[in-house]
């Protein structure tokens, strides 16, 4: 494992939205090359922006950066080199991401503390396509967003297992969807009543 950042890190969570369906559609055989071709990219893309691995489960990775700028560009440009990409079979991998800034503990096995856990439950809160930052990590960078992009304000919702609401952001990139179902949060709640 590289050197892992310490102080204050900024956080990037991924996984593919809907995996075990491409799996399923695509067969091991065909989803084998979309997994590593998905791997390929974000390794590569977040490499050139200081990133470092932290672990990797499946599809699901937890990266850490030394800036909250480098995680954000990161973010932006591999989301860019997934959607430019020529999927098979025309399925677009679809990779949520979630962005948090924090001063966790190193330890020899990795990072402890509320910040990871915080990071984590902000990526899970979000859609395929979709990058959601903290309001740490937005107040870090909205003075150096990459070319073309903005944050759209989601207001602060609860995330599971956490006492304190989190105030979201989403990254908007030019060319990219925008526009996503409401977030999986403790906030929304599904039902069937009837809808007056």
């Amino acid at each position: 494992m590289a050197e892992l950042p310490a102080g204050t890190v900024t956080f990037l969570f991924t996984d593919i939205e809907g995996s075990t369906k491409l799996l399923q559609r695509l067969g091991a055989a065909g989803y084998a090359p979309v997994r590593d071709t998905h791997h390929r990219l974000l390794r590569k893309t977040s490499a050139r922006h200081g990133g470092v691995e932290v672990d990797t489960q499946g599809d699901a990775f937890f990266l850490a950066f030394a800036t909250a700028t480098g995680a954000l560009e990161a973010a932006a440009a591999v989301q860019r080199a997934f959607a430019a990409h020529p999927w098979p079979d025309g399925s677009p991998v679809q990779v949520r991401m979630g962005l948090h800034t924090g001063t966790p503990l190193v330890t020899g096995e990795g990072y402890v503390g509320l910040d990871v856990v915080r990071a984590a439950r902000i990526a899970a809160a979000g859609h395929g396509g979709q990058v959601l930052l903290s309001q740490t990590t937005r107040n870090l960078v909205e003075q150096a967003l990459p070319e073309g992009a903005s944050l759209r304000d989601l207001g602060a919702l609860r995330l599971k297992d956490l006492q304190q609401s989190e105030h979201l952001y989403q990254l908007v990139l030019a060319s990219l969807p925008a526009d996503y179902p409401p977030l999986k949060t403790l906030d929304w709640v599904r039902h069937n009543l009837p809808v007056e």
